[in-house]
Formats: C-alpha cells, sequence, structure tokens
C-alpha cells in the first residue's frame, strides 16, 4: 500500500496542476464570461488529447487526425509546463510586490505579455528544433585500424506522426553529405507505431544510404513491438544487434538489447568472447550504468535517449538522473557520447537543447589524419 501512495497521488497532482493553470487563465482573461468558458474548455480538450495520442487507440483513427491529434496533445504537455512556470513566476512577484494583483485579473497587460512571450519561446523553440547541429568528435587509439573511419551518429529519431518522410529525407542528406564509412544509431528509431512509417514507406529512406547502417533497440521500439520494429529495420537495411557484435573495417560493434529486456545480456557477456585487441565500440541505447562498460575494457559507447531533456529546466532533471546526460564523457580509457538525439518525442520544440547527429572520426595514433 506504500509502495502505491505515490502512484496514486499522480492523478491528484496532475489535476490540480491543470485547476493551477486553467484557473489563472480564467483570471487574467479581459474577456466575457462566455469567452473565458470557451477559451477553457479548449485548452482543456488540447489537455486531454494527450491521453489518445500516446495510446494505440491514435492507429484507427484517419492519418490527417492521428497526427493532428499527436501534434496538439504532445504539444499541449510542453505548453503547459511552460504556463505553469510563467504563472508560478508571476505569483511570487506578486506575493514580493514586485507584479500589481492587477496584472493578473481581467489585465489586457497581463494576457498580452503571456501570450507574446509563449509565442515567442514557442516559435523560437520550433525554428531550433529543426535546425540540425553537425558535432564533430575526434577519436584516437593506440590499437591498429586497417583505416581511418569515419562515423555519423544517431539517436532517437522518433519517426512516427510527427516526425515525417519529408524530415528523415533531409537527415539523410546529411548523413550522405558527410561521406561516412558506417552509420551508427543508438536506438528509438520508431516513436511509438510502425502505421505511420509502413504508410509513407520511410524505409526507401534508408535505402539511399549506401554504407552499413548499424544499430540497437531503444525502449520505444518495445513500445512500438519489437517485430515490427524488426521488421521495419529489415526492409529499410539497417543491421538490428540484439545482443550481438559484429567486425566491420577492423573494429568490433556490440549492439546490446534496450534494459527494457530485463533479460538482456550483461555488458561483461557481451564482450567475453571479444578480442581486446581490436577498437571497440557499444551501442547502447540508455546510458545507465556507465560503469559496466569501463570495466568491460569497451573503447567507446554511444547512447541517447536522454533528449537531454528535450526542453529546459527538463535538462536539469537529466543531469541528477544519468551520470552523463549530454554530450562526451570520459571513464578511464572509456570514452562515451550522449546523444541528445535527431528527432524528437512529441511537440517540435528544443528549449536550451538541441537536435544533432554526430560526425566521429576514429584513427589511429600511427595512421594519416582523417577526411577533411
Amino acid at each position: 500500500m506504500k509502495a502505491s501512495l505515490p502512484l496514486l497521488l499522480l492523478p491528484l497532482l496532475g489535476g490540480l496542476y491543470i485547476v493551477y493553470i486553467l484557473w489563472h487563465v480564467w483570471q487574467i482573461l479581459p474577456l466575457p464570461v462566455w469567452a473565458k468558458w470557451g477559451i477553457v474548455f479548449l485548452m482543456l480538450l488540447c489537455f486531454a488529447l494527450l491521453v489518445p495520442a500516446v495510446l494505440p487507440t491514435v492507429d484507427h483513427m484517419p492519418m490527417w487526425l492521428a497526427q493532428g491529434v499527436y501534434a496538439v496533445g504532445t504539444s499541449s504537455l510542453i505548453i503547459s509546463l511552460y504556463l505553469f512556470m510563467g504563472f508560478l513566476l508571476l505569483d511570487i512577484g506578486r506575493l514580493c510586490r514586485l507584479v500589481p494583483a492587477s496584472f493578473l485579473h481581467n489585465s489586457k497587460a497581463g494576457s498580452l505579455t503571456v501570450f507574446i512571450a509563449l509565442t515567442a519561446i514557442f516559435v523560437a523553440g520550433n525554428i531550433h528544433y529543426h535546425h540540425k547541429q553537425r558535432q564533430t568528435l575526434s577519436l584516437q587509439t593506440e590499437k591498429a585500424l586497417k583505416k581511418p573511419l569515419r562515423m555519423v551518429m544517431l539517436s532517437d529519431l522518433h519517426l512516427g506522426y510527427h516526425n515525417h518522410r519529408a524530415d528523415l529525407a533531409k537527415w539523410i542528406d546529411l548523413i550522405n553529405a558527410e561521406k561516412p564509412d558506417v552509420v551508427l544509431i543508438a536506438g528509438d528509431i520508431v516513436d511509438r507505431s510502425i502505421r505511420p512509417l509502413a504508410e509513407e514507406n520511410m524505409a526507401q529512406e534508408f535505402r539511399r544510404i549506401k554504407v552499413p547502417i548499424i544499430a540497437c533497440l531503444g525502449n520505444h521500439e518495445y513500445y512500438t513491438g519489437e517485430p515490427d520494429s524488426e521488421q521495419f529495420y529489415r526492409e529499410a537495411g539497417i543491421s538490428l544487434l540484439r545482443d550481438k557484435a559484429i567486425d566491420l573495417d577492423g573494429i568490433t560493434i556490440v549492439g546490446r538489447d534496450d534494459r527494457t529486456n530485463m533479460r538482456r545480456q550483461s555488458v561483461e557477456m557481451l564482450t567475453d568472447t571479444i578480442s581486446k585487441a581490436q577498437y571497440t565500440i557499444l551501442l547502447d541505447h540508455q546510458p545507465y550504468n556507465l560503469e559496466a562498460t569501463e570495466q568491460a575494457g569497451i573503447d567507446f559507447q554511444l547512447s541517447g535517449h536522454t533528449h537531454y531533456g528535450q526542453v529546459w529546466p527538463i535538462s536539469w532533471v537529466t543531469r541528477l538522473l544519468f551520470e552523463c546526460a549530454y554530450g562526451h564523457h570520459q571513464r578511464g580509457g572509456t570514452q562515451y557520447y550522449v546523444s541528445s538525439g535527431i528527432g524528437i518525442w512529441g511537440g517540435k520544440f528544443r528549449i536550451g537543447t538541441c537536435s544533432e547527429y554526430v560526425v566521429a572520426d576514429l584513427t589511429s595514433t600511427t595512421q594519416s589524419k582523417p577526411k577533411p
């Protein structure tokens, strides 16, 4: 009973959260009562659309409706966060006598301020999301390599009702422009349903990449269903590693199953039969227990999952939850990169974080410089 108490409190806290926002909207709008009711009802409907957006019911809707429900429902979650923070800040300002009470009650100035601020934040956040940042990484090893390797690394594409084939096509163009030797994807290629990927034939876009694509599963492939996800990987020409290792151009790439699978192998078991003489890369979607990778003698680990919170201040939360929530990290002789992802879950907003792809050049200290 004690263990279930926090879960029982979640609906109550969620309800209070929504009531707090809607009450402030009602108070601040300088409109007739009927108009206030209309706006509050519309907002409540947008918040409610989050439920069908994340349930299988969305798969039974017409595609245009499913895309709209997903976009509105998931975006409202992020917008509500900023409404909550904004009204909380104004309440604190009112209590400290920095904000007049009239600014929050039937106020044109207050309503315009909140509307303009939110519009500016989310328009900028959407523009920032669509700008994919190119991160570079220089990896050197004393181990022998057959040749220098250029690797494009991605995670968290979340292809589905919001990231469409047109989006994927732009990302594939970015990848091909780098002329990589291999493409590595650290999970969550699929968002939560295979339907939009199949209807738009997104697998065909991946076929435009003419070098090996190697990936591991993420937690969202499990939400989608592993059999459907694996079928898409095959159609797309992606080599899926589920607790397996392969040799590629003289390096070893290990793909670990997602931690959603409670029976997945440990890093120690996966690397038990691997030659430590070769440079070894581990693909593991969720960056937990980084010490295990170090202890196994892995040279480099690529992860994703965190999205670095997608928006501030959730980025602060991810920093508390993970040893490395984003970017380059090192423990002993093992290097790590946790990507914030090229795609996104839910609303297409990046606030205080970025969408990215990583171009990593791997060279041996005894070999020539990487490609320009």
